[in-house]
């Protein structure tokens, strides 16, 4: 077994963060994405195996709960929660196949699929990738270094620069935060703006300015 030193961890962590920091302004857009489709009635599909499933259903947890403040609930579904559609699958279409028929079965043109994977090599992500470009569903990916094949199956992705799996997972959580912080500002600034009141016939729509 490889044993690391003490605070090596910690060093790690710290060469990682300026490229993440340069890289990370994506989490911005996403969230604003997000808050764009999901308040118009969209869904978002997650999935990751293991450590980034874990991942992957802290961020669904957010948005269906909440983050900071109290807003609305927001639809977000982890695909690997479904322990009984998981197993199903697998035992009758194969691994492979677990997150693209859930993903088949949920996902609706317009609806955005976000893969985490620290290898970025994972065949049952690059499945539901697959599937969700059949679809006509974005793809996002959070994952280590590039290049990987999900980013190339991505229409975007965020790739952590870090040799070990755990600073990779750690910068993926801090990405979920900052994607979820974005949400909030966005979802704040759309219940703020202005809303047009009903035009009386004969007469143009004027914005409330209450």
């Amino acid at each position: 077994m490889k044993l690391i030193a003490p605070g090596q961890h910690c060093d790690d962590l710290a060469r990682a963060l300026p490229a993440f920091r340069r890289a990370a302004g994506v989490t911005e857009r996403w969230g604003k994405t997000l808050a764009a489709v999901l308040s118009d009635g969209g869904r978002l599909l997650v999935a990751g195996n293991g450590g980034s499933a874990a991942q992957a259903q802290h961020l669904t947890a957010e948005l269906v709960g909440r983050y900071r403040d109290d807003r609305p609930a927001y639809s977000a579904l982890s695909l690997h929660a479904d322990t009984s559609s998981t197993t199903a699958i697998a035992n009758d279409y194969g691994v492979h196949e677990v997150f693209a028929r859930q993903t088949c079965a949920h996902g609706r043109p317009g609806d955005i699929l976000m893969l985490l994977s620290t290898s970025g090599a994972s065949a049952n992500l690059l499945e539901a990738a697959t599937e969700a470009m059949r679809i006509g569903m974005p793809v996002w990916s959070l994952t280590g270094p590039e290049p990987n094949p999900l980013a190339a199956a991505s229409d975007e992705a965020l790739c952590v620069e870090a040799a070990a799996s755990a600073t990779v997972q750690e910068l993926h959580l801090v990405a979920v935060h900052m994607i979820c912080e974005s949400f909030d500002r966005e979802i704040a600034a759309r219940a703020a703006r202005p809303t047009r009141k009903p035009a009386v016939e004969g007469t143009p729509a004027e914005e409330d300015a209450s």
